[in-house]
């Protein structure tokens, strides 16, 4: 396995919603909630003080555009105020303040404009992509597309294939249910692709509006918690089979695991109201197992040199701080500190699900690294599943 990757594009949301704006609007909405006087606490544990989304809150926690009387059906009301003695004057004055009551968003009007931004951004970090690797969309010969929380089909493949028009012989590649593993798992499917093929070029894109899964109506401690965490955000970046002078990093080796039994610990429900991320408890502790795993898969990749190899920067997103630390306290005495530097940082911005490892990745660029460095990508998604890749970069 070899392939190279050129610099990542990354198109953050442009509404900077600010965690003080969401305890306020928490706050005011469930002044009553078990979690309420705890509520400053938890947002600062989350160490996001800021994050982009693709759309501004006030949509977010906007009431449909039905009144409440309208969810249940305005004819069964007229009638059963007609059938206990109201004049019909009365039942018109009835129906329009209960129809006046807010109702949630729709599904439909939670999607349909997250849908419209996901295109959108998506479609700026190709050209992007595309203009950091000196290419042109003729050039492409294959397209992996990913994203999470807006369902349509067609999907953002065939979106961007008619936006960026895109050859007719380009192989269209959807993943639409990787979540967090978007990046380090679209890198890998590409690695695999350029592989039988190194004269292939493939482009990589990633667009999440995790800002969906804002449930303003849900009082659960969790529900608070995705509120805090989710950011929007676009990403891109062209794989090839052979080094160009563009190229920044050589992937060597890609690693897959899938735990057991774990399927419930993270996901996504649809209901009437939009998607909803529901999470457990017991998911951190679920996840660092991947962690142990990903240590002993590079303990056996490099047991000829267990004393002098280690990663001069690890990219990893694996979803919270909490890991972050397992991850620090369980790496091998002997690395250098700072390896998660970069990580941490995008974090202090948001959880961008699929789009984080780029991100990263795009950060460790900017920040300068030495030719011959090691790194390592690491991604944990819901499954509970994981992927990493260990590589150098040029």
């Amino acid at each position: 396995m070899a392939a190279y990757l050129c610099p990542p594009a990354v198109i953050h949301g442009e509404y900077a919603v600010e965690t003080s704006q969401i305890v306020a609007e928490v706050r005011a909405r469930h002044p009553h909630a078990a979690w309420a006087p705890r509520i400053d606490g938890i947002a600062a544990s989350t160490g996001i003080e800021t994050r982009g989304w693709m759309l501004p809150l006030e949509t977010a926690v906007a009431p449909g555009n039905g009144g409440g009387l309208r969810a249940v059906g305005i004819g069964p009301a007229q009638k059963a105020l007609v059938r206990d003695g109201f004049s019909e004057q009365d039942v018109d004055r009835v129906i329009a303040a209960l129809d006046a009551i807010p109702a949630p968003q729709t599904v439909q009007e939670r999607t349909a404009p997250a849908w419209e931004a996901v295109q959108s951004y998506g479609e700026r970090a190709a050209r992007g992509a595309l203009q950091i690797a000196g290419l042109d969309a003729a050039d492409v010969d294959c397209l992996i597309t990913s994203h999470s929380t807006t369902p349509a089909l067609p999907g953002l493949d065939i979106a961007l294939a008619n936006r960026l028009s895109l050859r007719d012989d380009v192989m269209l590649l959807p993943a639409t249910q990787w979540a967090c593993i978007a990046g380090t798992r679209s890198l890998a499917l590409a690695a695999d692709l350029v592989a039988a093929d190194p004269e292939r070029v493939v482009l990589v894109v990633i667009a999440e509006a995790l800002s969906t899964t804002y449930q303003a109506a849900d009082d659960t401690l969790e529900s608070l918690i995705v509120r805090l965490l989710f950011a929007d955000t676009g990403v891109a970046a062209v794989v090839t089979g052979r080094p160009r002078r563009e190229s920044v990093l050589r992937l060597d080796a890609a690693w897959h695991h899938t735990l057991p039994g774990t399927h419930d610990l993270h996901r996504l429900e649809t209901r009437a109201d939009g998607t909803h991320f529901v999470m457990d408890r017991r998911g951190p502790r679920a996840v660092q197992e991947t962690v142990t795993a990903m240590w002993e898969w590079l303990r056996l990749r490099y047991q000829d040199d267990p004393d002098s190899w280690h990663p001069d920067v690890l990219l990893a997103h694996p979803g919270g701080t909490r890991v972050l630390e397992y991850m620090e306290q369980t790496m091998p005495d002997a690395w250098p500190s700072g390896l998660l530097d970069h990580s941490r940082d995008s974090y202090t911005s948001g959880n961008r699900g699929g789009a984080a490892v780029f991100d990263i990745l795009r950060r460790a660029y900017d920040a300068g690294q030495k030719p011959g460095s090691r790194a390592v990508l690491y991604a944990a998604a819901p499954g509970l599943t994981a992927t990493a890749l260990e590589g150098e970069w040029l």
